[in-house]
């Protein structure tokens, strides 16, 4: 079987890297053979992270180097896509992959048709409203990380839908060695998600200035929490795992908005699956993949957030017993070793529909 894959981004990019890159090996050792064809390159990414930025040239040069290699496919058996093929295009996508005749499967991990149908302006919401939904009906397959995404591709009228976690490879992500030192409050992110942080300011200011524990963020910008003492930590995917193996406990707040209930909880896996019990917002899959009082806590307010951090700091015994348990439901649920090969069976299911 010939599978195109068309990720919006290189590996670099969270998202691609995790949603389909990872899946290669397994693919290829089931005997298919991909072709990957990202939309930007590695250097969109990094402006993207260094500036805050979108550069608008390097898009629309992927949007016309993706055109181009949609209109010369030939023996393609299969496309598979990262969640749209041009984005913030209206009406174009569906029109295309209906011409070319091929069948196709999408892919979501974030719910990005709230970017769209939720959009302040007006023209925006009216255009661009239901293109996920269109693209979902047409599509062969619709995956997901979530059920809050497949509720959505099932109101959308998608045929087929299958939920795939978002996973993380156990051969990487051993249990953390950690020499006993100051108790470390752990986040990973990027510049983009650091936001998320301010949602819980007024707690982390008072455990890092009242408990003295210490506060480390991977991938975060320098502007991260400002006024706060924190460790500003690079993130790169050879270090990441060891970054995390140095936290005590892992962090994922979230405010309770639509767009955040389709994210995939995928910060609280890497941390679980090095033995780091977490404590997040109960937002979305964030309820279901952490058990409260089992795998660490869920916090909603900030006096929450600061009991839970002070109960963790207080007691290394129930820290541990936490990680081992967090460690044993990643090797359940969120294994790369489980759901590769499901995704190559389901794949090349789609391509004989």
């Amino acid at each position: 079987m010939k599978l195109l894959a068309l990720p919006k981004y290189p590996r670099i990019g969270p998202s691609s890297r995790l949603r389909l890159f990872q899946f290669l090996p397994y693919l290829q050792s089931a005997g298919i053979s991909v072709q990957v064809q990202p939309l930007v390159g590695s250097d969109y990414i990094r402006k993207l992270f260094s500036a805050g930025q979108r550069p608008l040239f390097d898009l629309f040069f992927g949007y016309w180097n993706r055109l181009r290699l949609l209109n010369k496919i030939d023996d393609t058996d299969l496309i598979w896509i990262e969640k749209e093929l041009f984005p913030w295009i209206p009406g174009v996508d569906v029109k295309l992959l209906n011409k070319i005749n091929r069948p196709f499967v999408v892919d979501y991990d974030d719910a990005v048709f709230h970017l769209y149908d939720q959009h302040h302006r007006r023209f925006i919401r009216k255009i661009l409203g239901k293109k996920i939904g269109w693209i979902m009906h047409s599509a062969k397959l619709v995956t997901v990380g979530n059920t809050y995404l497949a509720d959505y591709a099932e109101r959308a009228g998608a045929d087929c839908i299958q939920i795939i976690p978002t996973v993380v490879d156990t051969m990487r992500y051993g249990f953390r060695s950690k020499p006993d030192r100051d108790f470390c409050i752990g986040w990973i992110g990027s510049p983009i998600t650091q936001r998320y942080l301010e949602n819980i300011r007024g707690a982390l200011e008072i455990v890092v200035r009242e408990d003295r524990l210490r506060l480390v963020l991977v991938g975060a910008s320098n502007s991260a929490l400002r006024g706060i003492s924190s460790e500003i930590v690079q993130w790169s995917e050879e270090t990441e795992v060891e970054s995390i193996q140095k936290f005590d406990v892992g962090i994922m707040p979230l405010p309770d908005n639509s767009f955040e209930r389709g994210k995939c909880g995928y910060k609280l896996i890497q941390c679980m699956a090095c033995g780091v019990p977490v404590v997040a917002s109960p937002v979305g899959i964030n309820q279901t993949i952490v058990q409260h009082g089992v795998h660490g806590y869920h916090a909603r307010t900030q006096d929450e957030w600061v009991s839970c951090l002070r109960l963790l700091a207080a007691n290394r015994e129930l820290r541990e017993k936490m990680g081992r348990k967090a460690r044993e439901k990643v090797m359940r649920e969120f294994a790369l070793s489980r759901v590769g090969p499901l995704l190559a069976e389901i794949l090349t299911a789609a391509a004989k529909r």
